[in-house]
């Protein structure tokens, strides 16, 4: 069987399901579904070693928010898409009004790699107000934001640069903000995922490096991903599974490997989504609706 590539929980559960060994049941993992703001949501629990085991991820919180509706442009599209991805970052929250660090991760110069660097435009950074100005900013949350780069550009690895800033600012919680891979080609700039189990930088465009999560940074790490790209050997196989044909692995892999596909208008459904993202952080933080946001970044 091929492995199918997916950075989801979402996904890897669907994987679970669908293998052989879903005829067991699999009492590590909950999942439940409801709808926010009109769009539907999906809420995936890893509770233990083998939902761990099961699903190849960290025992933690994974909320999935399918924003398939966003595209048709629907009467508030934009606010409602805001409130539902704060409302699903603020659950994840931890219980702290404590200054947030927001991580860009990402290569901007590489559109399918440049939703961190896009949301962080959108992120309202109050930190050094509050420090300068605190009786005039007194009601907002410190905010920090860092655009990490890319180790090829700056010869640092983004989590010696997270550890070092979390080291001198002290913040109560880190949000990281990336890009994302999707085992399915509907799900690529549809989705929303938010977890409290940190992160991975690059795993969206499948150069995976040092995990940012409490473990490694000392402070609670919330991530938000789009899935920007699907693996074309994944999408292959899925496709020929679809269709009722056998699978042959090696030949699927050989030369293939690390070959991405991104929709061809990745550069629009990038920026669009990167603000949702970025609106949606002041929502969960700042207690503040679109058009306050939109009024204080204009």
């Amino acid at each position: 069987m091929v492995n199918r590539r997916t950075d989801l929980a979402l996904e890897a559960f669907e994987l679970w399901r669908e293998s052989a060994e879903a005829t067991t049941r699999l009492t590590g993992v909950r999942s439940r579904e409801r709808k926010s703001e009109g769009y539907p949501v999906t809420k995936v629990e890893i509770l233990d070693r083998r939902g761990e085991q099961a699903l190849g991820r960290p025992a933690g919180t994974y909320v999935t928010l399918d924003l398939t509706a966003y595209w048709k442009r629907t009467p508030d599209f934009f606010a409602r898409a805001v409130r539902a991805t704060g409302r699903a970052l603020k659950a994840l929250l931890p219980e702290t009004d404590g200054a947030a660090l927001v991580i860009a991760l990402g290569n901007p110069d590489m559109t399918p790699d440049s939703v961190g660097p896009l949301a962080a435009e959108s992120v309202l950074v109050t930190r050094h107000l509050i420090e300068a100005m605190p009786r005039q900013f007194a009601g907002f949350r410190p905010v920090a934001a860092f655009r990490t780069g890319v180790l090829g550009t700056t010869g640092v690895e983004t989590a010696e640069a997270v550890r070092a800033l979390v080291d001198r600012i002290r913040p109560a919680l880190v949000i990281a903000i990336d890009a994302l891979a999707s085992r399915r080609r509907a799900r690529l700039c549809n989705t929303v995922q938010l977890s409290d189990t940190g992160i991975l930088p690059g795993s969206g465009v499948g150069n995976h490096r040092a995990a940012l999560d409490r473990q490694s940074v000392g402070v609670p790490v919330l991530a938000i991903g789009v899935p920007t790209v699907v693996d074309a050997v994944t999408l292959a196989a899925d496709l020929l599974e679809e269709h009722g044909h056998e699978l042959d692995e090696t030949a699927l892999r050989n030369g293939h490997d690390g070959l991405m596909v991104t929709p061809r208008d990745i550069d629009a459904q990038v920026r669009d989504l990167a603000k949702v993202v970025g609106y949606g952080v002041n929502w969960a933080l700042q207690d503040l609706e679109v058009e306050d946001i939109n009024a204080l970044l204009s």
